[in-house]
């Protein structure tokens, strides 16, 4: 439940630090006074440094780029308050042996730390809840002080936190305990994709993806629809024409935007979709990650002749040999029927036909979710039975198997999460969410064994969907909500 808070003053912080704090990069400061638990203030950004170190020596290197932005931003008549903060814990340090544990779960270097200690007895260690505020408050630059008057009171709310409360207390944990980060290596990757992140829309993706992986950050940025879809979402209308060109660059496409390669420059079997196959050539011809020959017909009015089947096995082997030719999966992309002799002859070949509504649905699947389309588990589906008309069916069935696959991690994923919300704890235990998932009446029941793989999945750095405290044995491990797993049905 919301609730709201009187604030009047601001806390002055080096503006780097207030930068952090409302990223949701550390949740502490290093204020000069004791600060007591409970009391609320604005964040001050100031253009002041702890003992007036340069930034180079107080700053640890992934942070630096952030740290110099911050400050040359600032004004020197005034300044942008964008968040308001509540002290949780002050904590006092004065063992020099914890300086390079707390500099690791923070943006302070080491011995920034030491010199800090050196000159005063301890060294206070804020932790703050932040907020965000609904509109920056500008005002004019205070010179001096720990607290600053505002120009005028504020009434906030908790409604924007940076960090929810789970989250939080997770975090919160690790600095009172002084435990290492998980993944430094990812902090350090992220810190490489600052500057890329402003003109890169990939980066910024997976800074915003890693962010919320590391604890950082909650909401991903609104995902950007994929713009291959544009021509993805005209493949079934153009099969279904008679533009037969058009159609054979389309496919060429497809077959990249699934993962394909072709290294080779003869136009007469490659994947180029600026340079086709044109007459006595092979419509498309895949190499890695194996090898794939196939001829495109448009049209649905017509029925596909047994001389097409016939055409794809002799550019096949005239281009490809004999070895590479039958090594290849054979697939012919067509609207409309085969005759019985083509279809009989495309059996007898171990060709795959297939209508451009299945391809469509299959390349939409792999721009919606880019990790769904598995090519080494799609080529047993291709190279196996049935064959011919048939085939469409079968890859149908393959499309539908990922879209179930990806239904039962999303539900996990959900499950995970409201499983904390109800609870209010920061993690789960697998044994009760392996309980809670059997009385969820989910439709594809799950072994132990099956389900803990699949939230190991789910845990990885690559996925970022939950995350992982590992336990003594596989019942023991714990899971934590990082981002939802949305369908797009």
């Amino acid at each position: 439940m919301s609730y709201s808070v009187f604030v009047d003053t601001a806390l002055q912080l080096p503006a780097p630090d207030v930068e952090a704090l409302i990223e949701g990069r550390v949740i502490a400061a290093m204020p000069r006074i004791f600060i007591e638990p409970g009391r609320s203030f604005a964040l001050y950004p100031a253009n002041i440094s702890i003992n007036l170190l340069p930034h180079q020596q107080y700053y640890r290197s992934s942070f630096l780029p952030i740290a110099k932005t911050s400050f040359s931003q600032l004004t020197s008549e005034t300044i942008l308050i964008k968040a308001w903060a509540k002290c949780e814990w002050c904590q006092i340090l004065n063992d020099p042996e914890s300086l390079e544990a707390l500099s690791l779960l923070t943006v302070w270097k080491t011995e920034a730390l030491q010199q800090i200690l050196q000159q005063r007895p301890f060294i206070f260690v804020a932790y703050l809840r932040v907020y965000l505020l609904p509109q920056p408050l500008e005002m004019p630059v205070h010179p001096s002080g720990n607290f600053v008057s505002l120009p005028k009171s504020l009434t906030v709310t908790d409604s924007t936190p940076v960090l929810s409360e789970s989250i939080f207390a997770k975090r919160r944990q690790k600095l009172e305990k002084l435990e290492p980060p998980e993944h430094p290596e990812l902090e350090e990757l992220q810190s490489a994709l600052v500057h890329l992140s402003t003109t890169n829309p990939k980066a910024k993706q997976l800074d915003a993806e890693i962010k919320m992986f590391l604890g950082w950050s909650e909401n991903l940025p609104t995902p950007q629809p994929d713009p291959d879809l544009a021509w993805i979402s005209a493949i079934a209308q153009i099969g279904n024409s008679s533009d037969g060109n058009t159609f054979e660059k389309l496919v060429r496409k497809s077959f990249i935007k699934l993962g394909f390669a072709n290294s080779n420059t003869n136009p007469k079997a490659s994947l180029n979709p600026e340079s086709t196959g044109g007459a006595g050539g092979l419509d498309f011809y895949c190499e890695t990650p194996y090898p794939v020959a196939g001829e495109c017909k448009a049209s649905k009015h017509e029925s596909v002749p047994n001389s097409v089947t016939a055409q794809l096995v002799h550019l096949g082997l005239t281009h490809l040999g004999q070895d590479r030719f039958d090594r290849s999966v054979k697939i012919i992309l067509a609207a409309g029927p085969l005759t019985n002799p083509a279809n009989q002859a495309a059996i007898g070949s171990k060709m795959n036909v297939i209508r451009p509504e299945t391809l469509q649905r299959l390349v939409e699947l792999k721009a919606k979710q880019p990790g769904s389309i598995d090519l080494l588990q799609l080529k047993p589906c291709l190279e196996q039975q049935p064959f011919g008309e048939e085939a469409d069916a079968k890859v149908n069935r393959y499309i539908d198997d990922v879209r179930e696959k990806l239904k039962v991690r999303s539900q996990i994923v959900q499950l995970v999460k409201d499983f904390l919300e109800k609870t209010t704890s920061t993690s789960v235990e697998f044994n009760q969410l392996h309980g809670a998932y059997t009385f969820s009446m989910s439709p594809q029941p799950l072994k132990d064994k099956e389900m803990h793989e699949i939230l190991i999945e789910l845990s990885s750095p690559l996925t970022g969907y939950l995350g992982r405290i590992k336990g003594q044995d596989l019942g023991r491990d714990r899971f934590y909500f990082l981002r939802d797993l949305p369908l797009d049905d």
